[in-house]
C-alpha cells in the first residue's frame, strides 16, 4: 500500500508564501497532484504533474501563484504557494495515481492532509 507523507502547512498572512511537501513510500504511479478542501465544500483540484513528461497543469484560481514540482533525487513532491490569499485557506492533500486527470476519484492514493490558513 502506497503511503504519502505530507508536511508544510501552517498559518500565514495574505501575500506570504508556503511550501508543501509530499513524500511517497514508493513510486508505483505516473501522476501526482494536490487537492484542497474548504470547510463545507467538496474537494477541488489544485495542480498535477505527470512524471515521464514533467507536464504540469493548474486550476485557474492558483495559476501563476502556485508551482508543482517533483524532486526525483529527494523523491519529494512540492507545492510552492506564493502570494497566498484568504480564499486559499483549506486542507491540502497530495494524491497519486495512474491517470492524467483533475478528478479526485481518479487518484488511487492520498496523503492525510495538511491545513493551510491564510489570514487577511
Amino acid at each position: 500500500q502506497v503511503q504519502l507523507a505530507e508536511s508544510g502547512g501552517g498559518l500565514v498572512q495574505a501575500g506570504s508564501s508556503l511550501r508543501l511537501s509530499c513524500v511517497p513510500s514508493e513510486r508505483a504511479f505516473s501522476v501526482m497532484g494536490w487537492f484542497r478542501q474548504k470547510p463545507g465544500k467538496e474537494r477541488e483540484f489544485v495542480a498535477r504533474i505527470v512524471f515521464n513528461t514533467d507536464d504540469t497543469y493548474y486550476a485557474d484560481s492558483v495559476k501563476g501563484r502556485f508551482t508543482i514540482s517533483m524532486d526525483n533525487a529527494k523523491n519529494t513532491l512540492t507545492l510552492q504557494m506564493n502570494n497566498l490569499k484568504p480564499e486559499d485557506t483549506a486542507e491540502y492533500s497530495c494524491a497519486a495515481g495512474f491517470y492524467n486527470d483533475v478528478t479526485a476519484a481518479k487518484y488511487a492514493f492520498w496523503g492525510q492532509g495538511t491545513q493551510v490558513t491564510v489570514s487577511s
